[in-house]
């Protein structure tokens, strides 16, 4: 699994500053290399290649990337604000860390900086003629690509911030998290289950902190346990939300009174609490957000129930794929002194069906959809499904039963449950 450094680099990779930096100290960089080349370039050039116009060209990029760059900052601020409101806020920082977007304005601010430089350097009379030559080859090739940058920013604002655009990200963020946890089920531990047998004896470890788990380092868990002759269950995954006293995990140790508070110290560290959940060790939380897109659209404001079945659509394609690739095997085996627990199927369907057949229960497109996803799952994985899928039917048929006005819509829905066929030979509850 990721150890927390890395995780941490990968977030702050992700952030729009750190692209931004990166290409202007590029730029910077690359507009002072003419200076160190230009003794490489034949005294004779300069005259061939007209380089004398190159504070021309860098004054032209210098005042547009400006304009372009204020531009966009503007057009990425109204798309973050339309998918806050139009779809949901937890989607917003997907939308923030879209890559086009960062390249775009990194690229504009680059070369802002790059014109800006050449034309400060040129003007103290630095580069000299062959200098000027370098530089204006390097503003030949800066040109190409803010060109190329250009072209794909332009077909880009066209979905960035849309409702679709949005969904699409959420799903890809759900299903990598699924296809990682389906890959690590522990996170690389050993499995604790409700029947795994803890030492009465184990030293409880509270939580010091308020917020949400969002990453969790079971290799330097590990390291821990080893260090201190000690055997670790954790008792929090990431995107549980924990406060003052929760207590986090159990170590069962042989190391005296003293080192006890060293080795609650280290697993503490290996646990990162934040503000708000992400998506990349927690796969319910890509399922919830696509939950709260669906119970969005289903307001009285939205009215889009084809945004509802496009979401409904899309969990099943995230639990087929987390189903297809979870292992048979009842552990990861990397780390033996650690155990942590694994996602259970009720709680992932919790987290994405009862939202949307709650708010979507008067809609009976909505409930022949919800329906019929369930007995597809159903059908696809019937030993990790079936049980939650018809428990899943039975709540939306008395729902519906409550919401539904026609009774000719109530007997529809019956029919169609009784017309799929389900794991089990139990008759619904809800339909006898």
């Amino acid at each position: 699994m990721i150890a927390r450094w890395r995780w941490a680099l990968a977030q702050t990779t992700k952030r729009l500053w750190f692209r931004a930096s990166l290409f202007s100290l590029i730029g910077v960089l690359t507009a002072l290399l003419a200076i160190a080349l230009r003794d490489m370039v034949p005294a004779s050039l300069p005259a061939k290649v007209g380089a004398d116009s190159v504070d021309k060209i860098l004054g032209i990029i210098a005042s547009s990337m400006l304009a372009v760059t204020t531009f966009s900052l503007s057009t990425m601020v109204s798309a973050y604000s339309a998918a806050s409101s139009g779809v949901t806020p937890r989607a917003t920082s997907l939308v923030m860390e879209d890559a086009t977007t960062q390249n775009a304005l990194a690229t504009f601010i680059g070369s802002f900086l790059f014109s800006l430089v050449g034309i400060i350097a040129l003007s103290t009379g630095i580069y000299g003629a062959q200098g000027r030559v370098v530089l204006f080859a390097v503003t030949l090739v800066m040109i190409v690509l803010i060109v190329y940058t250009l072209l794909r920013w332009i077909d880009h604002l066209s979905k960035l911030g849309r409702v679709g655009e949005t969904i699409d990200r959420v799903e890809d963020a759900a299903l990598a998290a699924l296809k990682r946890r389906a890959q690590w089920p522990y996170l690389g531990a050993q499995p604790y289950t409700d029947a795994t047998q803890v030492d009465p004896d184990a030293v409880p470890i509270p939580c010091d902190d308020i917020g949400y788990v969002q990453h969790v380092d079971v290799s330097a868990l590990a390291h821990a346990a080893d260090k201190y002759n000690a055997v670790i269950y954790l008792e929090v995954l990431p995107g549980s939300f924990v406060h003052h006293g929760t207590v986090l995990g159990r170590a069962v140790c042989s190391v005296q009174a003293g080192n006890t508070a060293e080795l609650e110290a280290e697993i503490l560290a290996a646990v990162t609490l934040g503000a708000r959940r992400t998506y990349g060790q927690d796969p319910r939380f890509g399922l919830s957000v696509l939950a709260e897109i669906a119970s969005r659209a289903l307001s009285p404001a939205t009215n889009d129930s084809g945004t509802v079945i496009d979401v409904i659509g899309r969990g099943v394609r995230c639990f087929s794929t987390w189903a297809r690739q979870a292992p048979d095997t009842t552990t990861d085996g990397q780390f033996q002194n650690v155990h942590v627990r694994g996602l259970t199927v009720d709680d992932m369907f919790d987290d994405f069906f009862t939202l949307i057949a709650r708010d979507g229960a008067g809609l009976l497109e909505v409930d022949i959809r919800l329906v019929k996803a369930l007995a597809s799952l159903a059908r696809i994985a019937p030993d990790r499904f079936g049980q939650a899928c018809i428990a899943h039917v039975d709540l939306l048929l008395k729902r519906a039963e409550e919401a539904l006005s026609l009774e000719e819509d109530k007997q529809r829905l019956r029919a169609l449950v009784q017309s799929l066929e389900w794991p089990s030979a139990t008759v619904l509850k809800a339909t006898s």
